[in-house]
């Protein structure tokens, strides 16, 4: 069951090693700015929750306009958070650019074309720098906070392709883990192994998790999953299937106590009732919390979809307590 939190954020030291740090994680927005305060309806409302770190997985728009890049723009800059990272997702075509200009008519040959290098300039110029934004592609980028925490975040906006979307790939290429004999050789986006990666942030989830569709099709990507088992990071957060909104806890085959056979999968259960009335969905996961997760051992995954199947905004952010590293402890 989630816990309610604290109203302000959580930044003691929770070990010589480790500091406790809270996150604000949302995906799939396209586009939609944040409901009024007083719209209690909407858990999706102003203004986003305070954290040290806002996490957007990526579909900040629909298709891509510069007029949607700059109204999600506008929702990220509002956070109250020291560090938000952002990447981009299948919907938002003006930044895959090799994609947008083999394929613009499809969805702006009446509204026109847009610039790439202005959509791209919304997430990377010195007004996001100022606000504390930052535009991740794929790969691994490592980032200190005022706190004292330092953490490593591998980052992927590219998905199996489906429907001629941007940011797709091959459903036989592996962009995840070192080649095999089954699987192309492009490695763009190779993983490190567990225990370089504190988070990952990719737009679509793995194999098995949070990844069905309302057709019962499982949509995840058995790549990513091998290569998440692989990492063990303390978190993994996606979106894209807007019907998985949640989130699980993982603990891995072969983990240190003894649970050899398969991994246990924990799914988090909320309170519709106060996730509405504190607008996101909350668990603590650090050391003082009822359960610390065990870094190595368990993994928390997080479907952060805004949009339900309908495109309708009703789902609410999730927010997270986890201890990350100190710098000392990182090196």
């Amino acid at each position: 069951m989630a816990t309610t939190p604290s109203t302000s954020r959580s930044n003691k030291t929770t070990s010589t090693q480790n500091i406790k740090t809270r996150l604000c994680i949302i995906s799939d927005t396209h586009s939609h700015p944040l409901f009024a305060v007083d719209d209690k309806s909407h858990a999706f409302r102003h203004p986003l929750p305070t954290a040290d770190i806002l996490l957007h997985c990526g579909d900040l728009t629909s298709t891509g306009t510069i007029d949607e890049h700059e109204r999600t723009f506008s929702v990220v800059k509002s956070a109250e958070a020291e560090l938000k990272l952002v990447i981009a997702g299948n919907h938002d075509m003006t930044l895959d650019e090799p994609f947008y200009q083999e394929n613009w008519r499809r969805w702006h040959a009446y509204g026109g074309k847009q610039d790439v290098k202005k959509a791209r300039d919304i997430w990377t110029s010195e007004e996001a720098r100022r606000a504390g934004v930052v535009y991740l592609e794929e790969g691994v980028r490592s980032f200190e906070l005022r706190t004292g925490a330092k953490f490593t975040i591998y980052t992927n906006p590219y998905t199996p392709e489906f429907c001629n979307w941007a940011f797709a790939y091959e459903h036989d290429d592996d962009r995840f883990n070192p080649s095999s004999e089954n699987t192309s050789h492009s490695k763009p986006g190779l993983v490190p192994s567990f225990s370089q990666i504190d988070i990952m942030m990719t737009h679509g989830p793995p194999l098995n998790h949070l990844s069905t569709t309302r057709t019962s099709e499982d949509a995840g990507c058995p790549h990513l999953l091998r290569a998440v088992e692989r990492c063990r990071p303390r978190l993994h957060c996606f979106g894209h299937i807007h019907e998985e909104w949640g989130a699980e806890r993982v603990q891995w085959a072969n983990a240190k106590d003894g649970w050899t056979d398969f991994e246990q999968v924990e799914t988090i259960e909320t309170d519709a009732e106060q996730v509405s009335k504190e607008r996101r969905a909350y668990l603590d996961v650090s050391q003082g919390s009822r359960r610390p997760l065990r870094f190595g051992e368990e993994t928390l995954l997080i479907n952060a979809s805004i949009m339900d199947v309908r495109y309708r905004p009703i789902n609410a952010p999730w927010v997270v307590d986890l201890d990350l590293p100190t710098a000392d402890a990182k090196g």
